[in-house]
């Protein structure tokens, strides 16, 4: 039988796995081109307005390159533009926000402990704040700080520090992070479509047109897509980072993040000075691996209620709902014992020291709060538990079924 949660559900597999496909190939393109852009050599033979070239071998034949710093002289027959990926991938980075935390705000995105939000109201404090970032950003690439990019980039950096604690005072700490990446991917994509792309139309209209374009508008260009080069790899991480519950479950998530920037800058520079010289310079491993040190201390300390604050806190009205329903109590049974041993804020399960993607199952709150998941999870589906490892039997996957349906009912 399916029913809306397993279409749902299958609908937001569908939208991560597309936003999974373009972010490939946004992300592929743009490390290509900064690593041509980077390996561009100067030859006597180069025709006149390039740049740079790059003799490049791939599948079994050879690519030759040439980079215009402006402009050719003439306007191509046939001229590619790369734009597609950049707004694909948040485009579908956009929908699958919405399936995933607009939807199931109640569970992924409110946290009644730090605010009690309405869902009208979380939702338009998550579709807000994500033009916030790219107007104050936008601002600062716009004044006199254009000419500074180093002291741009650290502005920027302050920025993103203060939205992660922003982010973290409000939302769970999960959806903290995902709106943190969704922020600076904001920031990337509206560069792509509000900076690079129109400043390439100037120079195309005016190659059309028989006038020599205006240099300034590359330098704009590239400036943007530095960026845009330097904030990929922590954005990769913070959307990943709702699969990993030390990196969204403590109390210092907010600063966790911070730091994944920095990681970024440190393996980004690596990467592009080994591009442009042939040599990379090795101090930014040991950086970058003395900063995931610190993450990973900071993700020891405890970043969620204890079980009694959990047990006091009165139902929202979802929760009450299903624990209203027929068959909540042989539900509430099954679940804690078959999945609250590894499911649990100290789990008692050998070998097992967190509960798996930060999901306690162990208070009725907890319970009926997670009632979708147990009910795709260990109903409709054996996900869980892992192998059947504690031998829940089918009879008591229906139990699951039939309470979750009388819930909805």
């Amino acid at each position: 039988m399916y029913d809306l949660a397993i279409i749902w559900d299958w609908l937001g597999f569908a939208v991560r796995w597309l936003h999974v496909i373009t972010a490939i190939a946004w992300i592929g393109s743009s490390f290509y081109f900064v690593a041509l852009d980077l390996g561009l050599r100067k030859s006597p033979h180069l025709p006149k307005g390039a740049h740079g070239e790059e003799w490049q071998v791939h599948g079994g034949g050879f690519y030759h390159i040439q980079k215009y710093l402006v402009a050719p002289d003439q306007m191509p027959d046939h001229l590619i533009w790369f734009k597609w990926e950049s707004y694909a991938t948040w485009l579908s980075g956009a929908a699958l926000l919405m399936i995933v935390y607009w939807v199931g705000a109640e569970l992924y995105l409110i946290d009644a402990n730090k605010a009690d939000l309405a869902v009208w109201q979380a939702i338009l404090i998550s579709a807000a704040s994500l033009t916030i970032g790219w107007i104050v950003y936008d601002f600062l690439c716009k004044s006199g700080l254009g000419e500074r990019p180093t002291a741009l980039m650290l502005l920027l950096f302050v920025l993103l520090v203060i939205m992660s604690w922003g982010y973290n005072q409000i939302f769970t700490g999960r959806a903290a992070l995902l709106h943190l990446g969704a922020f600076t991917a904001t920031i990337m994509t509206a560069n792509v479509f509000l900076i690079i792309m129109p400043n390439q139309r100037v120079v195309v209209a005016d190659l059309k047109a028989g006038r020599t374009p205006d240099p300034k508008y590359g330098k704009i260009a590239k400036l943007r897509s530095t960026h845009n080069n330097y904030l990929t790899l922590p954005v990769i991480f913070l959307m990943l980072s709702n699969h990993y519950p030390l990196a969204f479950g403590t109390q210092y998530s907010w600063l966790i993040a911070s730091i994944i920037f920095l990681t970024g800058v440190t393996i980004r520079h690596y990467f592009n000075t080994m591009h442009a010289t042939g040599k990379g310079p090795h101090w930014t491993w040991a950086v970058t691996v003395l900063l995931f040190i610190l993450i990973a201390w900071l993700s020891t300390m405890p970043g969620h209620d204890s079980y009694e604050d959990a047990e006091a806190r009165a139902l929202t009205p979802h929760e009450a709902r299903f624990a209203d329903a027929a068959g909540f109590e042989e539900a509430q049974d099954i679940v804690l014992g078959r999945c609250s041993m590894c499911h649990a804020r100290e789990p008692v399960w050998e070998g097992m020291h967190w509960a798996p993607k930060g999901v306690f199952l162990e208070t009725t709150s907890d319970i009926t709060k997670h009632a979708r998941d147990i009910y795709l999870q260990a109903g409709v589906s054996h996900a869980m538990p892992p192998a059947n490892i504690t031998d829940l039997p089918p009879e008591d996957r229906r139990k699951i079924i039939a309470w979750y349906r009388a819930g909805k009912s």
